[in-house]
């Protein structure tokens, strides 16, 4: 990454996050995986695979049928969460919208449409969290450590989603190594998910 924005401060021209080539997604044939369900799904996939090989050590405080009942809510809950909060947060007229009948409109459940919030999936995650604990008469407090160490893998993949999708770019700069983000206008802004990421 650093490469690429060293590359790019070369140039005098503003970067267009567009000439970048990026696509929606992977085209499977049947339906295209988007990044961001690719980054969530990875995300998940790591921290299972990291905590079902930490539990493997002296003193752990669950057992693997208690992770595997831990990834099965909280991946509900991060997908739940992070929708409902996207929701509240940012579209509350989501819970609100009817159809032409009558009836509640589905808009709420459609993840396709894109619209996830960290604030909501964290809260998501607490909640499976602790439910798997109480159930299972865990302490919270560990698994919470357990739990936490894929945080960051997470992030990181989520932030570099948010970069292909061209999203959540950053603060108007002068600096060399900007872009110029659909939605953005033609102001050059910082490449912020790149720096979070």
């Amino acid at each position: 990454m650093l490469s690429l924005l060293a590359a790019a401060g070369a140039s005098t021209d503003p970067n267009y996050w567009v000439n970048l080539g990026f696509t929606e997604g992977i085209d499977l044939g049947f339906f295209t995986l988007r990044y961001y369900s690719l980054a969530y799904l990875l995300g998940v996939l790591f921290a299972y695979w990291h905590v079902t090989k930490m539990i493997k050590q002296p003193g752990a405080p669950m057992a693997q049928r208690h992770v595997d009942d831990l990834f099965f809510y909280c991946t509900l809950g991060v997908i739940l969460g992070g929708r409902l909060g996207y929701a509240a947060f940012y579209r509350p007229e989501l819970f609100t919208s009817f159809n032409g009948e009558g009836f509640v409109s589905w808009d709420l459940l459609r993840l396709w449409d894109g619209g996830m919030s960290f604030h909501g999936g964290l809260l998501g995650v607490m909640a499976a969290m602790m439910w798997v604990s109480w159930r299972g008469k865990l302490s919270f407090l560990r698994v919470t450590d357990y739990v936490s160490v894929g945080v960051p893998m997470g992030m990181l993949l989520g932030r570099l989603a948010n970069f292909t999708n061209g999203e959540l770019w950053g603060r108007a700069t002068d600096v060399s190594w900007g872009m110029i983000f659909p939605g953005g206008g033609e102001v050059v802004r910082h490449p912020s998910q790149l720096y979070q990421a």
